[in-house]
């Protein structure tokens, strides 16, 4: 793995390949900034018909807690709670829980995955851990749970909270590594620090998860080719069962923007799309030449045959999730909607006896088509018959020029029944999802 001159950070382009500021990954659609607080009632009254007990369920749990908030954050976070204030939370969180059970849109169906994401989750402790766990469960029971994800950061993390955190039921352990670099991850406002990745790392594999996953960000503030390389082959070294890789970018809510701001400048101090692809490409096949296999945009497996991510693929094919804790956000049947993004307003109008949503959207049958199509293509690979089946729409007709046009540029091929994208598609796909949006959701804010 080796690189040229052109992936020097000491001068930034000002062209369209430059790191500016906005959302650039793509989690869901329409845009978040399109839902809106006139739309609550709609997802309340989802919420009182019936489900389709057919349609998997699944629940996302919001833990806002941080050590430090990380430069390039943008999540709703807070460094500064005692334990009171956590015990609050936790018990709005449980006690949300138990009123969505109540709703007709729940009645009868069982849960099939939990997600545990933040801020850090393992910020709690495992007494907090064990309250949480217990409160939900009772609220909605975890029988038929086939998955349940826990982000951590590694610094939070010893041996005994490790095999607290297994015998409470999480089976992928998620570590928030992005480098193993110190250096970097005091510059980008990390936390932890490469020890505490090792031994986290050790403390992890001795609980036996049945999945650990280790994240890393290429282009992070500082990011040079030779240390990418030197991160890229210690991850290899791990061996663990998956490896995330993101792309950095800035949106507006973070302290990288702030500072652009205040340097009166438009284009973030990192690397430019096109080396960040370059690194990530360069990963993959060094991680394909360790035989891992690359499974999405995003993610290398060990074992594709052991391996799942039934979070992911459930709720881009169309799964129901429900949304629980400061600022999380739920599907329901077609219906988006994002809980009160302040953790005192959340906390007391739960107290209140009522639903802490914020702001919602009912999508109509084509954007949900849209929706499934580009987080499908987000995998990789998508098949025509499902649109077919659910919506009645041939997607590859519908968007033959926009295919048509990806393919001719090498970042796609498709028959008359699959679509995949190549490598050069993958590692630039949210880039590319813009195209299949309505045109009234091409140039607004994302978030």
């Amino acid at each position: 793995m080796t690189d040229d001159n052109r992936t020097s950070l000491t001068v930034f382009p000002e062209g369209d390949d430059a790191t500016k500021v906005g959302n650039y990954f793509v989690s869901n659609y329409p845009p978040f900034s399109v839902w809106s607080p006139q739309h609550v009632s709609d997802a309340i009254d989802r919420l009182d018909r019936p489900g389709d007990e057919q349609t998997p369920i699944g629940m996302y749990v919001h833990i806002p807690y941080c050590r430090k908030r990380c430069h390039f954050c943008y999540f709703r976070v807070y460094t500064d709670q005692n334990s009171d204030d956590i015990r609050r939370y936790i018990d709005a969180v449980i006690e949300e829980a138990a009123m969505l059970a109540q709703r007709s849109f729940i009645a009868g169906r069982r849960l099939r995955y939990v997600y545990f994401g933040g801020g850090t989750p393992s910020y709690l402790s495992a007494a907090q851990l064990e309250y949480l766990f217990d409160g939900l469960q009772r609220a909605l029971p975890w029988d038929a749970v086939e998955e349940v994800t826990f982000e951590c950061e590694p610094g939070t993390l010893n041996a005994n909270k490790l095999l607290a955190i297994q015998r409470l039921g999480v089976t992928r352990l998620s570590l928030g590594i992005e480098n193993f670099d110190d250096t970097l991850l005091e510059m980008n406002n990390r936390a932890h620090r490469s020890k505490q990745v090792y031994d986290a790392y050790e403390w992890a594999r001795s609980a036996d998860f049945a999945q650990i996953n280790i994240d890393l960000i290429a282009g992070m503030l500082g990011e040079t080719p030779q240390n990418w390389q030197r991160c890229v082959d210690k991850a290899i070294k791990m061996r663990a069962d998956a490896v995330t890789i993101y792309q950095m970018e800035v949106p507006y809510n973070t302290t990288i923007y702030q500072q652009m701001r205040r340097d009166g400048g438009d284009v973030a101090p990192v690397a430019d799309w096109p080396t960040k692809r370059r690194w990530v490409e360069r990963a993959y096949e060094a991680l394909e030449a360790a035989q891992y296999t690359i499974g999405s945009a995003y993610t290398a497996v060990l074992d594709p045959q052991r391996i799942r991510f039934v979070y992911r693929d459930a709720l881009w094919q169309g799964a129901d999730m429900l949304g629980v804790g400061v600022s999380s956000f739920g599907h329901l049947a077609g219906v988006h909607y994002q809980n009160q993004a302040d953790i005192v307003p959340y906390i007391s109008t739960v107290r209140n006896g009522e639903l802490p949503i914020y702001r919602a959207m009912v999508m109509t049958d084509e954007q949900q088509m849209i929706r499934q199509f580009v987080l499908q293509l987000k995998i990789g690979r998508l098949a025509k018959n499902p649109f077919l089946e659910r919506f009645g729409v041939d997607v590859f007709d519908r968007w033959s020029d926009v295919l048509g046009k990806y393919r001719d540029q090498g970042l796609l091929t498709f028959d008359d029944e699959t679509l995949t994208l190549t490598r050069r598609g993958l590692l630039r796909v949210d880039g590319l999802l813009q195209a299949f949006f309505l045109p009234e959701h091409r140039e607004v804010r994302y978030t």
